[in-house]
Formats: C-alpha cells, structure tokens, sequence
C-alpha cells in the first residue's frame, strides 16, 4: 500500500528461514575421514552432534554453558537463610520485649523476664515455647508474629505459585480452611491416581474449584504431579543439603508455623509425590555456599535450578542407552540457557533427522551408526585415497580373453569353429556370405561365412584379507591405515569385481569374519593376543566355499602369534613370547592353505625382529611373499597385490 512504511533488522524469531540446507555429505565425510584415521565410527557421529555443524553451536557448547550456570547456583548463597533469619527476628522481638518488661513493676514483669531468660538456645525450640507467651509489648508480638507467617508463607508459596501474597493469606484463618480443603482434595486425587483409577473427572472438577493455585494450568494429573513433585523434591533437597542441626531447626520451625492441620496434609502430599515420581532426586543434597543468606523460597529456588541443570546435563550427554536428541526439553533449555540454545539444539535435531532422513545413519540399541549408503561413500573415499598413490600403468591382468559362454561381449568376432557355443554375428556372417557368393536373393550361406561373438571370461578370486585387530595396532597409530585399507579392497571387490568373493576376517585373542558395517564400527580388542591361527582357519574355510575361484589370502599384521586355538576345548590361549604349540598350530593352518593352492601374502606392519622371522619363514613355506610397507603406503601395497593375485585360472 502506497505511503506504508518498513522497518528491517536482525533475524529474532528462531532459526534463520532463509539459511542454506544442512550440507549433511559434508558431515558424512567428516564422519568418514575421522573413522579412516583410526577414530571410532560411534565417537565420531557423537561428536558430530557434540562439535555442531561447522564447530559451533553443539552439545558440548550448551553443557559447558549449563555446568556454569551450575555452578553459579552453588555459591549463590547460604541456605541456611530461613533460620538465620527466623532467628534474627527472634533475637529482635525478644530485645523489644525486655525492653517492655524493664518499665514494668510487679512480679509478673519479673516471671516474664525469667521465662525469656531461660528460653532454649535452639531457635525452632524457642519459637514453640513462646507459642502460649502473652507478650506484654505489640512490637514484639508482631515480630515474633512475622517469624511465623514469614516462613508459613514462603513454604506454601514454594509449593504452589498460585499463592503470591501467601504470608497473608495463610495468616488468615478462612484462607487456611481454603488451603487445608485443596489440600485434602488433592491428597485424594492423587491417591485416586496412585491406584490406577480413572481420574479425568475427579482432576477436571479438582482444577475447577482449585485451579487458581496452579497458574500453569496442567492439563491432566500426570502434569500437575510432575509440577509438584519438582516442588517438593526441591524443598528435600534443602533439607538433605543441611547439617543435621540446621535440618532440625528448619524442621521445627516448619511444623510451628505451618500448624499441625497444614503441616499434616503436606506431608501427606510429599508422600503421594514421592511413590508417584521416585525418579527424582529425593535423597541428594547439594554443597551451596555463598555470603548470602537464602531465604526458604530463594534455597529451594537455587536447588531447584540446580536440579533442572542436572536433568539438562543428563539429556545433553547422550550417554544411556538409545539416546537421541529428541530425549532433551527444548522449553527446559529454553528456561535455563535462553532461546538462542534452544534454537541449537533445535538445528542439531534437525542435522541428525536430515541424516536419518536421507538415509546416511540409521540408529540400533547402541545408538547412531552410518548406514549402508554412508558405508559405501565411506569406503569409495578409501579407495579414491589409494588409487591417487598408485602410479601409473597396469598393476595386474584382471581379464582373461576367453570363448566362454558366459562371458561379456568383447565387441570382436571371429571364424565359427566346430564346437562353438557362442552366438552368431548375425551381421558379419551376412557380409561374408555376400562377399563370396555376390548379392543374390537370397543370399546363400556357407560353413565358412559364419563368425561367432567374441566373449571375454572373467576369472573369479575368493580373497580372505585377515587384518590384525589387537591393541598394539590402535597404541602404534596402525588402526586408521588398517581400517581404510579393508574399506577400500572392500569397495573395490563390490563395484569392479562383483564375480569375487571378499572376506574381511578379523583377529585378537580370537578371530571372527566382519562385514563392511562391522569393520567400519569395530574397535581395538583390549584383550592381549594376536590369533592368526583362528584367522586363517577361517580364511580356509571361506575359500572352500568357492571351490571354482583363485584362491586368495592377505594377512595385515604387526605383531608375530601369540594366541591360538585349544584343540581340546576350542577356547583361545595366550602366551608371550610365543609358545612352540602356538607356533605350529599356526603353520599347519599355512600348510593347509598351501595345498590347497592359496596365495598367501603377508603385509608385515613394524619391525619386530621376532615378527620378521615368521612372517619370512611363511612367506617361504607357502611360496608366497612378504611386504613392509610403510603405514602411508598400505593400501597402495594391498591392492595393487589383490590386482596381481588375482590372474584367474582360463
């Protein structure tokens, strides 16, 4: 409309509408680069959320921000207040009294002076034995008068908000009535509740007649007892925090000026609260320190807070079982760390959807892990790091030219021979033909016009790449290169040479086979050990189940046996330096493998003289070879041997 006018300025409602999207590749590959240099695939999509996109922004940021807003609450004062304070007024009311008293004649003045004389020092104790005394001055009666309703009014003002000038209204006896009837209704709702009854009615015609005590207007019980519970968690919470005179002195002073008909229904209540919500912090007390003296609101307040920072920090964690981002209050961070945080933890709920949603992590029991999409980008980046070593030229024949049936067509053709099974090239036959004979209709066909397709046979490997887990591999920085160099020859294997058969087989104190996921997610065996005789019992037995295909196995390793197969009871026994039995039970695995035809190639990782000696007398007995290939250089070393090795038999 003509003559509007605009203003422009800063972005203030949340997340920026016009932000680009989550570049959620990138997050994936920072994922993979920290997983191919030996970091945890679960630690490293943990810290993804913890870091933030782009370093900022994350979990461990609005921890940090919590655990100070935590400690700020524990000095924010002394939470012995409310006694202090009761006494002072005490002390006050009982100078003022005596004042009284000096000015008077008679032996009343001087049994009076004698009964204040001898009050106990305790100050709930003497708060309730003054509880009959006819006090002779106003001033003093009325101080002594603010002791009472002070506390009173504090105490349910913590309890229920509703109750914003509580002091006077639990002064006034029709007010106590009212308060003394709520609490009995509600006393009986919740028990109602505890015994699993139906309670929609009874709460509804609860928040009709009483609902201006709760101006946060919960809309069923299970609302309003976690409202209170809280409440009254916190005012427990001051109690456990004290010494054991101020939780005495405190005590008596609560029963005094709450009365014996309130201070009964809210004991009551506090039981009711705590059956119904035992998971909150009932038992623990807190180390508040400060200069200032806390009242009881303002003590239950800090606990309070603290409480809520304690279940803010617990949800930011992550750490149990099945957490996901969707467990934190986005209103609780909200309430303690402000809107900004909240719109963190908002975009992190949003990266961790996105991934979900675009099928680059998946979440099982344990909690992230990338998905079988994220795995292969995973592991083609590995196999890109590799091949940018390899130099050029051919490292290894994979085709071998064959008429076979079953081959790929090769795009030549040659003269048809007598037991050919290959197709006919229907079009060259035809041009033979017309070439001898002329172009006639029809054309006459001889034997020796026919050509054949020319087909190409592609020869099939099974390959057992045996990779060292133990915890040597993590200690001397071997992990990373080990892991990228079994996520690329896996990689390779799948996208160039599906016809193979690839086993990743793992190996500690015991071995066991790993798939690209597993590998991907596996960790350091803590366990002392380095099996490799249990690793090529399986190598073995995944090459027997492909009887037709070259036979491969690759060994990684850095450490020489140690540990091996009881033939009695199958279990694993170590021993260092390594024991004779651990030794040959370990080459008649090699020699199997050998008579069976198997290449084996070892990759010797460090240069432990004890290890060297093996690794050379296998090598020679199974007439294969041994490599010492630097870390940065053993992908390059294995691939480019998987290529070489793998010549298919014609």
């Amino acid at each position: 409309m003509a003559g509007n006018r605009f203003r422009y300025g800063q972005w203030r409602g949340g997340p920026d509408p016009l932000a680009p999207p989550y570049d959620v590749r990138a997050a994936v590959d920072a994922v993979g680069a920290e997983v191919l240099n030996g970091g945890s695939l679960r630690e490293a999509l943990r810290d993804l959320l913890r870091r933030g996109p782009q370093g900022r922004g994350g979990l461990d940021e609005l921890a940090a921000r919590a655990r100070r807003l935590r400690r700020d609450a524990l000095r924010r004062g002394d939470l012995d207040g409310a006694v202090t304070r009761a006494r002072a007024l005490l002390d006050q009311a009982l100078a003022a009294e005596r004042d009284e008293l000096r000015g008077r004649d008679g032996d009343d003045a001087r049994f009076a002076e004698a009964v204040l004389d001898n009050l106990p020092r305790s100050t709930a104790r003497a708060v309730e034995e003054l509880s009959g005394y006819q006090w002779a001055s106003d001033e003093a009666r009325q101080t002594y008068q603010r002791i009472l309703d002070g506390l009173r009014g504090e105490v349910l003002e913590q309890r229920f908000a509703g109750l914003r000038d509580a002091a006077r209204a639990a002064a006034d006896p029709a007010a106590q009535r009212q308060l003394a009837e709520m609490m009995r209704d509600l006393n009986d709702l919740l028990a109602r509740h505890a015994r699993a009854e139906d309670t929609t009615d009874a709460f509804a015609e609860f928040m009709r007649r009483h609902g201006e005590f709760f101006p946060e207007q919960p809309k069923d019980v299970d609302e309003l007892v976690d409202v209170l519970a809280r409440r009254a968690a916190a005012g427990e919470r001051l109690m456990r925090s004290l010494s054991d005179r101020q939780r005495e002195e405190l005590a008596g002073l609560m029963r005094q000026s709450l009365g014996e008909q309130l201070a009964g229904e809210l004991s009551a209540l506090d039981a009711h609260l705590r059956a119904l919500r035992p998971d909150l912090s009932w038992q623990r007390g807190e180390r508040v320190r400060g200069d200032q003296p806390l009242g009881y609101g303002e003590a239950t307040g800090a606990l309070g807070e603290i409480a809520e920072l304690d279940e803010l920090l617990d949800q930011l964690d992550q750490e149990h079982a099945g957490a996901t981002l969707d467990d934190v209050d986005v209103d609780a961070v909200a309430r303690t760390l402000g809107r900004d945080a909240a719109d963190d933890v908002r975009r992190l709920r949003e990266l961790e959807r996105e991934l979900r949603r675009q099928g680059w992590v998946s979440r099982d029991a344990d909690g992230l892990t990338l998905s079988p999409k994220a795995l292969r980008r995973l592991a083609g980046t590995a196999l890109r790091r590799v091949f940018a070593d390899l130099t050029a030229g051919p490292r290894g024949q994979h085709d071998l030219r064959s008429a076979g049936a079953a081959g790929e067509v090769s795009g030549a053709s040659r003269q048809w021979e007598y037991g050919d099974e290959q197709p006919l090239d229907v079009v060259r036959t035809l041009t033979r033909a017309v070439r001898r004979a002329g172009p006639t209709v029809p054309v006459q066909l001889d034997v020796s016009d026919f050509e054949v397709v020319e087909t190409e046979r592609r020869a099939s490997a099974a390959v057992a790449l045996c990779v060292d887990l133990s915890y040597s591999m993590i200690s001397q920085g071997r992990w990373g290169p080990m892991k990228q160099t079994a996520l690329a020859l896996s990689h390779l294997v799948a996208t160039r040479f599906p016809q193979d058969a690839l086993q990743i087989v793992g190996f500690g104190r015991e071995a066991l086979p790993l798939t690209q996921q597993e590998l991907a997610a596996v960790e350091p065996d803590m366990e002392q050990g380095t099996n490799l005789q249990h690793a090529l019992r399986l190598a073995g037995r995944h090459l027997r189940r492909h009887p037709g295909a070259e036979p491969v196995v690759l060994v990684v390793t850095d450490g020489e046996p140690t540990a091996h197969l009881d033939p009695e009871d199958g279990e694993a026994y170590f021993h260092w330096p390594p024991l004779p039995e651990t030794i040959e039970a370990t080459i008649r695995e090699v020699d199997k493998l050998t008579r069976y035809g198997a290449t084996l190639n070892l990759f010797m990782l460090g240069d432990d003289p004890g290890l060297r000696r093996f690794v050379d007398a296998v090598a020679r007995r199974s007439k294969g070879r041994m490599f010492t290939p630097d870390l940065d250089d053993l992908g390059e070393y294995v691939v480019s041997d998987y290529l070489r090795a793998r010549h298919g038999r014609p």
